[in-house]
């Protein structure tokens, strides 16, 4: 039960299992990557040589050094090496190893958007905003793009540690500052470039929301026309590249965290996931937690499996995890048939096909019998299922969105594909493209088949108004916790990738004007100052956006924070079921739990209160916290709560009185009574008359 509360405690948790390692005998030649966890920084000297005794003592004495992948030394203590599964087990059960588990693959998950953010260009920006460096793990960067130019850019802060590792085709410079790449089994593939360059466009596009220069007049070939710009655009870009054409290696991603951790940054921003039941079996957690304890917050992904609950691949309470909303701003595909109708479907569609109608043609009518495929399968366009003599030049309809590679490859002109829900995203094609409700291709499937000779036409993308935004895209993951093939300058993409560096960028305009803030009060100062979401327009209400749409404006002055130092983490694992043993692994210190720690699983001073009672109509429970005063020296505030019918929430006390910035009041917040529903909402909010410090309330009865 305490993983479950624990886990609603922070909307973005995972209750977990402490066994660290599971798994059966193989033979001795079976071997696989595996990280070897062992906590906080060591000396440096003794390291390599521990490292190797270790491994002799489970494999062998002939066994040396070079047999490492990596060696973590610099942030965290640990290394990656080829184990089997009989041997990792074995390595588990050593003094001084936190967690064993093998490597694993982890996914990948504007002009407009922070202006619909509330961050206008003309914002207040402090003058030292030049020296926050955000560290940004993905595939890498194009450093020839304008929105990486160093025009006016002094050398790089002093705190900055790191290097360039630059081959020839790769250049930094005084706003990309660092880059690095990360690629232990050396598996390259004609995609990948071998340097800190991207092949792929993601990490690109990553970067330039997070830190990006001021770049006018820049659309998707006139579509989206405005001005790029990052959230902190003056902020500098350490770049991590951790992920390839196959993919994201953990133990590629801790050394980029062991790394980036000494070299100096600021935030770390990373578009990735995967999932875990362990804080430390998860390289994201572990890296973030080493970052935390360094003043460093780390801005994650929550993932794309949504609108499903308990979907999130990022949940440890010491990072920010961030779900994809929408925004004001809809991207329009029409479709034209040969009797003039018109359905409209959405894509980013940047090719004109100035009106001409072409034949229109239903996958499924159109198999590549010589390599044995029938309709059942060519309905889907699926790459060589379709017939390139009946398909080639024309637009092909078919019953699932993919990514038009299979229909570009037969020959077709353009694809119209059906299964369109109401809030899908809109993705970019290497053909003209619509992606239509089923609805509607039911309608153009029976025009296709009552027609002698049909037709249509696909037409640009059109931009329009989204009235009802902001609200939860439903590709994006939710709580509570489970523990374009055109050559493009810019892009617009849809995902949580796409949302984790504008959480980042967020962040790091917090960062400029309070260089000395800890990750928990910019995260405190980005939740407290969100603006709220409908419930209505979001399946699973907090579970889906969180504390509300991320204010950067408003969160860099917030009136008052929940503050939480390394400390607090430690109570708070304490009562997850961590033992003081492995705690002190972890911290490198004399760390130790105290008797009664469980209720420090609700106790973490964290902006939010969620509760998941045993019963729906036996609820009762308290909450403490502190606060701090960052606003005015001399301020009263008071408790404002919302209620829902059958709960009864107190705040005690109502009132708070501040005589001094940096002054800490506590609080205590009760709610009693019973609920109807499976997912009920509150909020506290506390007003001085300037500030509106807000905070989500939620009670869940059987969410999982």
């Amino acid at each position: 039960m305490a993983g479950k509360t624990t886990s609603l405690l922070m909307l973005l948790l995972l209750s977990f299992a402490s066994t660290l390692l599971i798994g059966h005998s193989t033979s001795q030649s079976d071997r696989k990557a595996y990280i070897v966890y062992m906590g906080n920084k060591r000396d440096e000297v003794s390291t390599s040589s521990l490292y190797t005794s270790m491994l002799q003592d489970v494999i062998g004495s002939h066994i040396g050094p070079e047999s490492l992948l990596y060696s973590y030394k610099r942030s965290f203590h640990g290394f990656a090496v080829e184990l089997t599964e009989q041997e990792a087990q074995k390595m588990a059960g050593m003094d001084g190893v936190v967690s064993v588990f093998p490597n694993q693959k982890k996914e990948l998950h504007t002009t407009r958007s922070w202006d619909f953010l509330g961050l206008p260009k003309q914002v207040n920006r402090p003058t030292t905003k030049s020296d926050v460096i955000i560290g940004v793990f993905d595939t890498g960067i194009w450093p020839e793009s304008d929105s990486f130019n160093d025009k006016g850019f002094g050398p790089p802060p002093s705190k900055w540690k790191g290097k360039c590792q630059a081959p020839t085709n790769f250049t930094c410079n005084n706003k990309i500052i660092g880059a690095k790449y990360y690629r232990s089994d050396r598996d390259f593939q004609k995609e990948d470039f071998r340097s800190p360059r991207d092949s792929e466009g993601h990490g690109t596009h990553v970067a330039s929301i997070a830190a990006g220069n001021l770049v006018s007049k820049a659309s998707v070939k006139g579509i989206g026309l405005g001005t790029a710009r990052g959230g902190l655009p003056s902020a500098r870009i350490a770049v991590y590249k951790v992920c390839w054409y196959l993919g994201c290696d953990d133990v590629d991603i801790l050394a980029a965290f062991d790394d980036a951790i000494a070299d100096g940054v600021d935030i770390i921003s990373i578009s990735i996931g995967g999932s875990s039941d362990n804080y430390f079996m998860d390289t994201i957690a572990i890296g973030a937690f080493h970052g935390m304890r360094n003043g460093i917050l780390t801005s994650s992904s929550a993932g794309n499996r949504g609108p499903y609950l308990a979907t999130l691949s990022s949940f440890a309470p010491w990072s920010l995890s961030v779900a994809a909303s929408t925004m004001d701003r809809k991207f329009y595909t029409k479709v034209r048939l040969g009797n003039n109708k018109i359905f409209e479907g959405i894509s980013i569609n940047t090719f004109d096909l100035k009106n001409e109608t072409y034949p229109i043609i239903y996958g499924g009518d159109a198999p590549n019998k010589t390599e044995e495929y029938d309709s059942s399968l060519s309905r889907y366009c699926y790459e060589d299922s379709l017939d390139k003599n009946l398909v080639k030049g024309k637009i092909v309809l078919c019953d699932v969105e993919n990514y038009g590679v299979g229909q570009l490859l037969a020959g077709a002109v353009g694809t119209v594909m059906q299964g369109r829900r109401p809030s899908s995203g809109a993705f970019a094609f290497p053909l003209p493209a619509a992606y239509l409700s089923l609805e509607d291709g039911g309608d153009i499937y029976l025009y296709i088949d009552s027609t002698r000779s049909p037709t249509a036409t696909i037409l640009k993308t059109d931009d329009r108004k989204d009235p009802f935004a902001p609200y939860i895209a439903e590709f994006s993951s939710r709580g509570p916790n489970p523990a374009s093939n055109q050559a493009l300058s810019y892009n617009i993409i849809s995902g949580t990738s796409m949302s984790c560096p504008h959480g980042s960028g967020a962040a790091a305009y917090i960062k400029s004007f309070h260089p000395t803030w800890s990750p928990a009060a910019i995260k405190s100062a980005l939740m407290t100052t969100a603006v709220p979401m409908n419930p209505e327009e979001s399946s699973g209400a907090e579970f889906a956006y969180g504390a509300g749409n991320i204010n950067p404006h408003r969160g860099a002055n917030p009136g008052l924070i929940y503050d939480i130092d390394a400390l607090d983490y430690i109570a708070f694992l304490c009562g997850q079921g961590y033992s003081t043993k492995l705690l002190q692994a972890i911290t490198g210190d004399t760390s130790s739990c105290p008797k009664g720690t469980n209720r420090k699983v609700f106790d973490l001073n964290y902006p939010s209160f969620a509760l998941s009672p045993p019963s729906s109509n036996s609820i009762s429970h308290v909450f403490n916290r502190t606060i701090t005063n960052v606003g005015t020296s001399t301020s009263t505030y008071k408790a404002i709560v919302s209620t829902p019918p059958g709960l009864s929430i107190k705040v005690n006390p109502s009132v708070l009185s501040f005589t001094s910035l940096k002054q800490k009041l506590s609080f205590s917040l009760m709610i009693k009574g019973t609920i109807d529903r499976q997912i009920v909402s509150a909020s506290l909010i506390w007003d001085d008359g300037t500030f509106q410090v807000r905070s989500p309330i939620i009670v869940v009865y059987e969410a999982f």
